[in-house]
């Protein structure tokens, strides 16, 4: 089940986004793994503003999704799933749930960053029908998301946009 997160599902989204970063020690990237999960702060704008969804299994929270608007389109901020749960459709429950937000906010598209190496991301956006964009399709809201990344140690990785048509979504 997705629904919106509240306020008291802070802590729990920023648990979420600690477990979800661990598997990305075992793919040598030790200060993605390690990195703090975004404040509350900044959690709790998302979740006023109807822009966080949290996933639930037999009642326990086990995923959560988070956007905004970058130049006109929906942007997916970050999508966290806990490694027990991977492969079982959460992560794409949870971007249908972004796109079906980004339509009814007449958004043509759905954006996000990503690390083009590792399976469960670049790849992974891939096979639902992300596709990459060249960096002369970025708009200046992508190239200051990636600007801040970079600005944050993300770029020791190879990273990328990607979007996706809302209108030609196909949802699971």
């Amino acid at each position: 089940m997705i629904r919106d997160a509240t306020a008291a599902d802070i802590p729990v989204l920023q648990d979420i986004e600690v477990r979800a970063g661990e598997p990305f020690a075992a793919a040598g990237m030790e200060t993605v793994a390690g990195d703090d999960p975004l404040p509350a702060a900044v959690l709790g704008e998302f979740v006023l503003d109807g822009r966080a969804w949290l996933s639930e299994e037999e009642g326990r929270p086990v995923g959560y999704l988070i956007a905004s608007t970058v130049d006109g389109n929906a942007h997916i901020d970050q999508v966290s799933v806990l490694p027990e749960f991977r492969g079982q459709r959460i992560g794409r429950r949870l971007i249908d749930r972004a796109v079906r937000w980004a339509a009814g906010r007449g958004s043509a598209a759905i954006t996000l960053t990503t690390f083009t190496e590792v399976p469960w991301n670049g790849p992974y956006y891939e096979r639902l029908g992300f596709r990459y964009l060249d960096p002369a399709e970025e708009t200046p809201g992508l190239r200051a998301v990636r600007s801040a990344e970079a600005a944050h140690g993300l770029d020791r990785w190879p990273r990328a946009c990607m979007t996706a048509s809302v209108s030609a979504w196909e949802y699971a």
